[in-house]
């Protein structure tokens, strides 16, 4: 589908904002969960980064669909000056990426606490209740591995973001980094 052509050479004020609270977010969720990971089984702290990493991942997801409603209804900037097609072709196929991972990776999440009977347990003792009882432990098992193992492989998408807005200012001298400040 073509997009609109955006005015200016910035993402609009409210495309700047989901951008940077949702990376925001995104780090928070890595901070929380390999804190937890660092911390001793049964350690109310350890409860304590699970449930933050929680509600950041709730937030992304809650963030995600605006973000990409208004994406689509306000296009993006051109970049200035024009990369080759190839490097353009890349930058679509890991925003592509990024967005897909944005909303699978809070809801593999939300599934595998959901199919374990469990509540997803939030901070200031909020919780979203089980909706599926009884739980299918094997199933959540899987879905968990999944979700780990997708977190694993964005740092390496989410370091390719990073690497290319910094080779695009530094190196293409373009405006691509310029339009999300």
């Amino acid at each position: 589908m073509a997009q609109p052509p955006v005015t200016g050479v910035r993402y609009s004020a409210g495309q700047r904002s989901f951008h940077w609270l949702i990376f925001a977010f995104v780090l928070l969720a890595y901070v929380f969960i390999n804190i937890k990971g660092w911390l001793p089984r049964g350690d109310a702290a350890r409860v304590g980064m699970l449930e933050a990493h929680f509600a950041a991942g709730l937030a992304v997801l809650l963030l995600i669909v605006p973000r990409l409603m208004l994406r689509l209804r306000r296009g993006a900037p051109a970049v200035t000056p024009e990369p080759p097609r190839p490097v353009r072709i890349l930058g679509h196929i890991t925003h592509g990426l990024l967005y897909l991972f944005l909303v699978v990776q809070p809801v593999l999440g939300i599934l595998a606490v959901e199919l374990s009977g469990h509540a997803i347990d939030l901070p200031f003792g909020l919780a979203i209740p089980a909706l599926h009882t009884p739980g299918n432990a094997a199933l959540a098992h899987s879905i968990r591995e999944i979700h780990e193992d997708v977190g694993d492989i964005f740092y390496w998408v989410i370091g390719l973001h990073i690497v290319a807005a910094l080779w695009h200012h530094w190196f293409r001298r373009d405006d691509t980094l310029k339009r999300m400040l």
